[in-house]
């Protein structure tokens, strides 16, 4: 079901106090952004935020979980995004709190891939380095070891033109 533009504004409003946030639709709900840092979800009209060890036990806590939803194969999957407790709503300096760890939770990510993507490039470049160092000895070898190549000779019954 998509999510009411009301919905959605309401949402904006209650986490002002953050900066500009943003929504973006996304397969019938809306990613929640700031500074290009989805941080949040909605879904039927439900809040999510990302979570991980450091905040999930708050939401366990109010007997929330995970945003979940089913698969073609007929299994459920889930979503690192937790519901959040609908008593935040009325609790806005609470609710902006629990906003900025689901915020610090995405700057850890967004963190951890940027040095995973900068290991595999020095090892990409690690290993085009040992590449270029093979085949440039190999070269040396062969000019080295003075061999000369002959021309492949002409078969016979061929014309030139």
């Amino acid at each position: 079901m998509p999510v009411s533009p009301e919905y959605k504004e309401f949402i904006v409003e209650q986490l002002e106090r953050l900066g500009p946030v943003k929504m973006r639709g996304m397969f019938g709900g809306a990613g929640v952004y700031l500074d290009d840092l989805m941080f949040g979800v909605i879904f039927d009209e439900t809040l999510y935020f990302k979570v991980d060890d450091r905040n999930r036990a708050d939401y366990e806590a109010e007997g929330k979980g995970p945003f979940t939803f089913e698969m073609t194969d007929g299994t459920t999957g889930h979503l690192r995004y937790y519901e959040v407790p609908e008593r935040l709503y009325d609790e806005p300096d609470e609710l902006v709190q629990w906003a900025r760890k689901a915020l610090d939770v995405m700057m850890s990510v967004r963190a951890e891939k940027l040095a995973r993507a900068a290991k595999a490039a020095e090892r990409k470049k690690n290993a085009a380095k040992k590449a270029g160092a093979k085949g440039k000895s190999a070269g040396k070898k062969s000019r080295s070891s003075g061999v000369t190549r002959k021309a492949a000779p002409k078969k016979a019954g061929t014309k030139r033109s």
